[in-house]
């Protein structure tokens, strides 16, 4: 059996009154972002490590706000990826736009937590004084020029 990967057609190759979703894989129904307190001590970053301890949890920042990520998919989304709930989808949904979503996907976040070590290695680098000899490892030594 041979598959046939297709290209997604770009957002500017299509018509003005193309409708985005029926070249899509509703990527915007596979996850929702609930913006949290920015931590700002070691303990609320404690915290946002605990999110990341569940399965299917990311954490970003995007213009200085902080997100919890949960990638799951919405129960109502169809093979065809499209809604199966669409006359009585919840409002949040009617109101969402395809002029600013992420069809293109290369969207790249400021900052993007995976793992709960992310975090606290972040966390620690951020509360460390950096004169502390155990702040980071020692510089390397330089490679020799070749000439």
């Amino acid at each position: 059996m041979t598959v046939t990967l297709t290209a997604k057609p770009r957002r500017q190759d299509l018509p003005k009154d193309a409708n985005l979703c029926s070249y899509c894989t509703a990527k915007c129904c596979r996850y929702f972002a609930l913006p949290i307190d920015t931590p700002e001590t070691f303990t609320e970053f404690e915290f946002v490590r605990w999110f990341l301890l569940h399965d299917r949890a990311t954490v970003f920042v995007e213009d200085d706000i902080w997100y919890l990520l949960v990638h799951t998919t919405c129960k109502h989304l169809r093979e065809d990826h499209m809604c199966g709930i669409y006359e009585t989808r919840p409002q949040i949904c009617a109101e969402y736009s395809t002029d600013n979503c992420e069809y293109e996907d290369h969207f790249t976040y400021e900052q993007y937590f995976e793992t709960a070590e992310q975090v606290h290695e972040y966390a620690l680098a951020k509360f460390s004084d950096p004169n502390d000899d155990n702040f980071r490892s020692r510089r390397p030594n330089p490679l020799p020029i070749a000439y």
